[in-house]
């Protein structure tokens, strides 16, 4: 499953209190550059502090109970949870959180739908690099008390949840889902945050909870929710719980491909998994691609393209503007199988392999404008204008350059040139359609 990195598309801005400490708080979300990260911008008397959104920048003896606080010297910001699930659940990897306050204001449903079609206006921009990923490398278990959190290998991102409350109206949920943006959208962002009446005099004694209201957080008052409130969903409190699980778990500095199970788990036990995660990706790195990528390497091309040796013949793609253009580069070299045929004794790239490395790159290009690529086949159906100008031969790099000239549904136009150096040696026009592998 191919992730991109992703920004969005202009600053949006949401006002509001915040849930915990009752402040009046500014959040601006702004576009991020490539290998950016998440990063909160706070200004302070003393000019402006960057917390980048990881577990390094959690205070140490910070309280993490009912929320999650980052912080860097004595600049705090409160209850990131829900804005980073939020990020994460649209697969947001770059953006600047400018904030004025101390804490994010909390939407006023006490979901974090709002912020979902706060960042749609914004418009979500993929940026043509990978997006780097922490692949789960076999089972994980963390216990601490009734909690027990385990990670497990998976292709996809999923998060399950189990909750037990002593209350009749929320009693055992189970619920398990993928993560990827539809899905988040509908069936978890809507899910709002909750309190037990009872626990909240504890919650204010603690100084939390100085925000919430019955409009934006739903109360339970022994079985029943106050006020005339209506519940979204039957499960809608394990949904929450998934989606807290989400924020704190994006604090590992990038998206997660495996399946995470937590059992009554809060924000500090989500937390300690987080540094868990954390701690081990540094030990023995599970980065894949490489946390800062400057283009596509072998490893990523091969996460979207199925062929493999010996008729895999692009090794890197430099640039790729989705739905645009791409530039990819193939190194041929004399260990290359078809040089042992064409010719003995003097070793030319067939030109009909110019051709198919030349698609191969233009199919890197076309499987980005499609959903769920790593299901998807490139079929060629037509190559019209194809001209080949000079020989290739052992020791050549050939740069392709391909343009997307015309889309429609899963058909497409693209022009392409082959270059060595300053030389062009080829170039044609490429029709090919998508289908399902």
């Amino acid at each position: 499953m191919l992730s991109w990195q992703r920004t969005v598309g202009k600053p949006v801005t949401m006002t509001g209190v915040g849930l915990h400490t009752g402040s009046q708080a500014k959040l601006t979300f702004h576009p991020a550059p490539v290998n950016h990260g998440l990063v909160f911008r706070v200004g302070t008397s003393t000019g402006t502090i960057n917390i980048p959104a990881h577990v390094d920048h959690i205070p140490p003896g910070t309280d993490s109970v009912r929320h999650t606080t980052l912080g860097r010297g004595e600049v705090k910001v409160h209850t990131v949870e829900h804005v980073l699930g939020a990020l994460a659940g649209l697969g947001v990897t770059n953006c600047v959180l400018e904030l004025e306050g101390i804490e994010p204001p909390e939407p006023v449903d006490g979901s974090v739908l709002p912020i979902i079609e706060l960042l749609e206006e914004a418009g979500l921009v993929d940026q043509g690099l990978p997006a780097g990923y922490y692949r789960i490398p076999g089972l994980i278990i963390f216990r601490e008390g009734e909690v027990e959190i385990r990670a497990e290998p998976a292709d996809k991102f999923v998060l399950t949840f189990h909750i037990d409350y002593d209350d009749p109206l929320i009693g055992t949920q189970v619920a398990t889902y993928e993560i990827r943006p539809d899905i988040f959208r509908t069936e978890i962002a809507p899910a709002r945050t909750f309190a037990l009446k009872r626990d909240l005099p504890m919650l204010q004694a603690m100084g939390l909870a100085q925000g919430g209201t019955v409009r934006n957080a739903l109360v339970i008052d022994d079985g029943q929710l106050v006020s005339g409130q209506q519940l979204r969903f039957c499960d809608e409190f394990v949904r929450h719980k998934i989606l807290d699980l989400l924020g704190d778990l994006s604090l590992i500095g990038m998206p997660i491909r495996g399946h995470i199970s937590a059992r009554r788990s809060g924000h500090a036990t989500n937390v300690a998994f987080a540094r868990l995660l954390a701690k081990r990706e540094q030990k023995t790195p599970r980065v894949f691609p490489p946390r800062k990528p400057a283009y596509w390497d072998i490893g990523s091309i091969m996460e979207i393209m199925p062929h493999r040796y010996p008729f895999l013949l692009v090794d890197r793609i430099d640039e790729l503007e989705p739905g645009k253009r791409v530039v990819g580069y193939k190194n041929v070299s004399i260990n290359e199988p078809f040089f042992q045929g064409h010719f003995p004794g003097h070793p030319i790239m067939p030109a009909v392999l110019i051709v198919e490395a030349m698609a191969q790159t233009g199919g890197v290009l076309l499987l980005s404008t499609v959903g769920n690529p790593d299901g998807k086949l490139v079929y060629f159906t037509g190559i019209d204008q194809a001209r080949f100008r000079q020989p290739v031969t052992p020791g050549d790099q050939i740069r392709f350059e391909l343009e997307l000239l015309k889309l429609r549904g899963s058909i497409c136009i693209m022009r392409g040139k082959a270059w060595v150096a300053q030389e062009l040696v080829a170039e044609a026009d490429l029709m090919s359609t998508v289908v399902e592998r």
